[in-house]
């Protein structure tokens, strides 16, 4: 199956970087937002990472400009075009949510359309369960996506071997690496990175160590290029905190219990870069 005509629910951090990712191959790309001002974000933010792409000779000024024409601001789901040949839902971690969409779209798409979610934990089992399971695949790429090379493509129980080397294939085209993984909770990604930065979180709790050794520590003995506190800050605590509990719930395993440091850290706000302030202040 070729894929021409893409759609991509959700402008935030990782949405906006996908369509970004896209339209720079030559695709059409749908970016589907709630309202005119969520989309006008997104936009800012796709032509901040170009400029930053301009600035560094990857791309010209003329191409800035062809990139940005293949994307097409869209407003709701209901506006996705019949003739789409590929979703990709992008939206906050909450599996209600995302299969609502799903559901929306189900008949309203071609039943060739191939659905993605690029969720970083949840079960693609689960969200593909009512929406044409062999057509259902993870996506999960890396953020920041016009940077990081790694998209790891999850089967769902019932994902066609079809379906699978179709978004194998287009994940090349993009010039992307990607891996397949069978569906776990947090994959192979969160499932080995999200504990790491739980542990840190608990040492830093103990007071073992301070915020910025623990850092140096991983940065200078493991050659980690950012530390796990740190880290932590730029995905989102609230986002740790969400994978970390599908890992709990989803293996019933004490050793992926979330710190509590990390629980109330996120009950009081403090989210990291998003909100100015986590682990560090910003």
């Amino acid at each position: 199956m070729e894929i021409k005509n893409i759609a991509v629910i959700g402008g935030g951090t990782m949405g906006n970087g996908i369509a970004h990712v896209f339209a720079q191959y030559n695709f059409k790309v749908h970016l589907v937002e709630m309202n005119n001002q969520l989309i006008e974000k997104a936009l800012v933010n796709i032509k901040g990472n170009l400029d930053r792409q301009l600035k560094k000779g990857i791309i010209s000024e003329e191409r800035k400009s062809e990139i940005l024409k293949n994307i097409i601001s869209t407003i709701g789901i209901e506006n996705i075009p019949e003739n789409t040949d590929l979703v990709i839902e992008a939206i906050y971690e909450n599996k209600d949510a995302k299969l609502n969409i799903f559901k929306s779209l189900d008949s309203k798409l071609n039943q060739n359309c191939i659905f993605a979610s690029n969720t970083s934990s949840i079960s693609i089992t689960e969200l593909s369960s009512k929406n044409r399971p062999d057509k259902f695949i993870g996506m999960h790429f890396m953020n920041p996506v016009p940077v990081m090379k790694l998209v790891e493509i999850i089967r769902g129980y019932s994902t066609s071997d079809e379906t699978f080397q179709t978004i194998k294939n287009l994940s090349l085209q993009l010039e992307k690496t990607p891996v397949e993984v069978f569906d776990y909770p947090g994959f192979i990604s969160n499932r080995i990175l999200m504990p790491m930065i739980n542990e840190a979180i608990f040492a830093l709790m103990e007071g073992v160590a301070s915020a910025e050794d623990i850092d140096i520590v991983m940065k200078l003995g493991m050659n980690h290029p950012m530390g796990p506190l740190t880290l932590a800050d730029f995905i989102g605590l609230d986002v740790c905190l969400a994978i970390m509990d599908v890992l709990y719930t989803g293996f019933n395993d004490s050793k992926y219990r979330p710190c509590p440091l990390l629980k109330k850290m996120v009950a009081a706000g403090k989210l990291g870069r998003k909100t100015k302030e986590g682990f560090f202040k910003y």
